[in-house]
């Protein structure tokens, strides 16, 4: 069973988690608002332990309670307060209006916008705007947001940054630029994919102390892919083995002056700890894809005949990786499609396929991964990318049951889809891997996830797009992110395969 911290939720089923709080398990409405608000101020207290004075905007709903709760709870602790109220606290109904009342009985003010959003202050609450928004930030509410942006101080987000989609992720016109967001009950999906980390900064989820029934009661949920992962897939290796024991990898592309992509999956693979890895490519450039890594074995084929019995013997084929999109590329794909052997389609594999428009039976039965980028994914959808961007999780959802395939969105947020409706984000990564090749390093750490751990290519989607992102992490602690080689993350794979006891 997933924890609860890990699990991820529209906008919709949050508000079903939280009234099956309340009506489910009687717990009050503002009992929630309150422990909201205490959550949110320990977190503020912890992570900024030097702000004295706090600036709240808050806005006409709950959200808004939130904020009112904070501002109380930091003027009993002795620290200064501002409100910004978007709405006069007479206005508000139900449990926000009560919050309001008792930051009012506390001796608090709550300044009608924009009176007080000047105020000098340490940390910035945005508490203006909740879940539901599914328009751009207008009138008072997109002046306010645009105020806290340019407050050139830290900012907390309460439960979600207002202006950001809580479902998709895309920053709906202007949105706040969090530094932290304490979100509750459930975690909102869209805060860890597309916009959702630029906008969310760090993210702390706090199931507001209700029982994990309450989460169970949406059983269709994602989740965020652990960094346990690695443990569970990768232990320690028993002494009586040998190369055979960790699974062979077939590695085809590589066409014409796009050798060095097939070269960088087959090193990230044999860096991932598979067996052995042979590289199938162009006869004309064979003898020299494995200077730089001689533990590569190459092979030249020019025909479909001399890829049929490699594709038969091994454990698992990658292909698209610099395959290119002429009639070889197109021979060579057939191939990989063709044998019993599992698939990690990339690259200009994708875009074959989507010139190929296959019929269900055409393509392996869910024994297939395809790894594509906002683009590549497009094509296969017959839409714009931005179409796909618009909608990370929905499109990798498609693409899955279109495809019958598990599905790897390559991007901020990397969402992995299966056909039968399971979904997960990772939640790590950096801008640095935004470079040329770290696509094809990841297509051969899929690979070599699967060639060691065969039988669950959901598991191994899984296991390679964190191994990936974790190895990107730590080149970027070392190097910066500008600047980094697709070569610096395959170097640093095996630091996160044989993490330390």
């Amino acid at each position: 069973m997933a924890d609860q911290a890990t699990r991820l939720y529209t906008a919709e089923q949050v508000r079903r988690l939280d009234a099956c709080a309340i009506q489910g398990h009687g717990i009050p409405g503002m009992d929630l608002m309150e422990r909201a608000g205490r959550s949110t101020f320990k977190e503020a207290r912890a992570r900024f332990p030097d702000a004295r004075n706090y600036q709240v905007f808050c806005g006409g709903g709950n959200n808004g309670g939130d904020g009112y709760i904070v501002a109380r709870l930091a003027l009993e602790a002795g620290l200064e307060v501002t409100v910004c109220a978007l709405r006069d606290s007479g206005d508000l109904r139900g449990d926000a209006a009560t919050a309001a009342q008792l930051w009012l009985e506390a001796g608090g003010i709550a300044h009608a916008w924009p009176d007080g959003s000047e105020t000098d202050c340490d940390l910035v609450f945005d508490a203006l705007l909740g879940t539901g928004l599914d328009r751009e930030p207008a009138g008072d509410y997109g002046a306010a947001v645009d105020r806290i942006n340019g407050c050139g101080k830290p900012v907390i987000a309460v439960d979600i940054p207002s202006g950001l989609n809580a479902d998709t992720g895309v920053a709906m016109g202007r949105a706040v630029r969090a530094d932290l967001t304490v979100t509750f009950i459930g975690n909102k999906r869209g805060l860890f994919t597309a916009d959702g980390p630029d906008h969310a900064g760090t993210v702390s989820f706090s199931s507001l102390e209700t029982p994990v029934t309450v989460q169970d009661s949406e059983p269709e949920y994602g989740n965020l892919i652990p960094d346990s992962l690695i443990v569970e897939m990768f232990p320690p290796r028993r002494r009586n083995s040998h190369k055979g024991s960790y699974g062979w990898m077939l590695g085809v592309g590589g066409n014409t002056g796009m050798s060095g992509a097939v070269s960088l999956a087959g090193e990230a693979a044999l860096r991932s700890g598979a067996g052995k890895v042979t590289l199938a490519t162009r006869r004309d450039h064979s003898a020299l894809v494995n200077l730089a890594c001689p533990e590569l074995m190459v092979r030249g084929v020019d025909d479909r005949s001399e890829l049929d019995d490699l594709v038969g013997v091994v454990d698992v084929v990658v292909t698209g990786t610099g395959l290119g999109q002429t009639a070889w590329s197109a021979r060579m794909l057939e191939a990989c499609l063709a044998g019993a052997a599992p698939v990690v389609v990339d690259a200009d594999g994708l875009n074959l396929l989507a010139r190929m428009q296959p019929n269900p039976g055409d393509t392996p039965a869910e024994n297939w991964i395809l790894t594509p980028h906002p683009a590549e994914a497009a094509r296969l959808l017959g839409c714009k990318s931005r179409d796909v961007q618009s909608d990370r999780v929905g499109s990798a959802l498609e693409l899955a049951q279109r495809y019958r395939a598990v599905i790897v969105l390559k991007g901020c947020g990397t969402v992995v889809a299966a056909p039968d409706g399971r979904y997960a984000i990772c939640p790590f990564g950096n801008p640095g891997m935004a470079t040329a090749g770290t696509g094809d390093v990841l297509a051969g750490v899929i690979g070599a996830v699967i060639a060691q751990c065969p039988g669950d290519l959901w598991r191994a989607a899984l296991a390679g797009v964190l191994a990936h992102a974790l190895a990107g992490d730590l080149a970027a602690a070392e190097l910066g992110e500008r600047g980094m080689l697709a070569s610096d993350i395959s170097s640093r794979l095996p630091r996160v395969l044989n993490p330390a006891p």
